[in-house]
């Protein structure tokens, strides 16, 4: 007799991952009504008009605009790509076998790490880490392995780093700039972590969502563009954050051919190709105006300067490393011995203000929570109103 089995029984790579912080906390928030948000990130920017126009003639005018593209994207787009890593990072890319267009940045992670990780494989992680990374490591089966950054600026360990290395280490994901704290890892650290992926075997898979979004000097380093890690580094970017296209969800992802077969088949699993609207969109941002990401980057910088000042204004409540790039400030928080998870609901409750508790990216950082300056000034200006009331209750 064939046993009955349990209908709702769940896969074990699944119930071993979860929904991020990022996500729950405004689900509460609607519940409770009324909430300001330092929390989601989400750019508070329209999407430009130029890009707009584009996708509605492309509607109106052309039948291919509603149906499939090319499994690695449309032709053009993918040379726009390769054209603008050539331009901006001097990145050399064959847009026919080393770029694809994915559904938004988060479809090329999870795509490059199912076809690198294996099941008990470890991969180190500089954290706090973006969350999401560590639950599409834990999808795969991969056993995440945490290197803290350095505490006072949170720059890079890479000796750390190579002590965690062991026979079952096979890769190292690194945002930067990152999510979650604002740090921008300075060239130098790069070339370090680079020279430790090639030295051990390693691969590195490099998100670069942030990578417009710098204040106080230049975009950091690609790791593609140093031709003798080219085969050690996959890259992820996106169009969400660099031309207010989050809700469009296309990004891409560059690698070396002999990668790009393997990864091919998870994006034709999971995806067949990014929605062809969305790359209509993403080559009307390339080809269109760059003064837009400029003006939105100064809007940021503007941002991020408010945020710090209000911080300072509650320095006995918090202190913080100042971000250099995205849009995340990872304040330590001095008011309370609780765990972050129980101070942002503590603030969601009482504050009616949205942040994410740092132990959503790794225990570095708990006793921190996220906050996010990419709504806009008045936005920002209520959320710490409502703090520094709370604080003084």
């Amino acid at each position: 007799m064939v046993a009955k089995m349990n209908p709702h029984r769940v896969s074990r790579r699944v119930s071993r991952i979860e929904i991020s912080a990022t996500k729950e906390m405004p689900i509460l928030a609607a519940r409770i009504g009324g909430c300001v948000s330092l929390g989601q990130g989400i750019p508070s920017f329209a999407t430009p008009p130029h890009i707009i126009e584009a996708v509605c003639a492309a509607l109106r005018n052309d039948p291919r605009a509603g149906k499939y593209s090319l499994q690695t994207g449309m032709p053009e787009l993918r040379a726009a790509i390769a054209a603008h890593l050539l331009e901006t990072k001097g990145v050399a890319r064959d847009p026919e076998k080393e770029i694809l267009v994915t559904v938004g940045g988060m479809e090329a992670l999870v795509a490059a790490i199912l076809t690198v990780v294996e099941q008990g494989d470890e991969v180190l992680l500089p954290a706090p880490t973006y969350a999401s990374h560590i639950e599409q490591i834990l999808l795969a089966e991969g056993v995440p392995v945490f290197v803290p950054l350095q505490r006072e600026n949170w720059g890079l360990d890479v000796e750390g780093m190579e002590r965690a290395v062991t026979a079952r280490t096979r890769a190292i994901v690194v945002c930067n700039p990152s999510n979650p704290t604002g740090a921008v890892f300075g060239d130098d650290e790069m070339r370090a972590l680079g020279a430790l992926a090639r030295r051990h075997g390693l691969v590195i898979i490099s998100d670069e969502t942030y990578d417009a979004l710098v204040y106080d000097g230049p975009s950091p380093l690609s790791l593609e563009s140093v031709a003798e890690w080219r085969d050690h580094v996959i890259t992820v970017a996106s169009f969400s954050k660099k031309y207010a296209l989050t809700g469009w969800r296309v990004g891409w992802l560059t690698a070396s051919s002999v990668w790009m077969e393997q990864i091919m088949k998870v994006h034709d699993a999971a995806a067949i190709c990014a929605p062809t609207p969305a790359q209509i969109a993403a080559l009307a941002a390339l080809r269109g105006p760059a003064s837009g990401v400029e003006e939105m980057r100064q809007a940021l910088r503007r941002r991020r300067d408010l945020c710090c000042e209000r911080l300072d204004a509650l320095g006995d409540a918090f202190s913080y490393v100042r971000p250099g790039g995205a849009f995340y400030v990872m304040p330590r928080y001095h008011f309370s011995a609780a765990p972050s998870r129980q101070v942002a609901v503590d603030i969601l409750h009482g504050a009616r203000v949205i942040t994410v508790p740092g132990s959503n990216y790794g225990a570095a950082g708990e006793g921190h929570l996220r906050l996010s300056f990419g709504g806009d000034e008045d936005e920002i200006n209520e959320a710490f109103d409502r703090i520094g009331i709370w604080l003084r209750r």
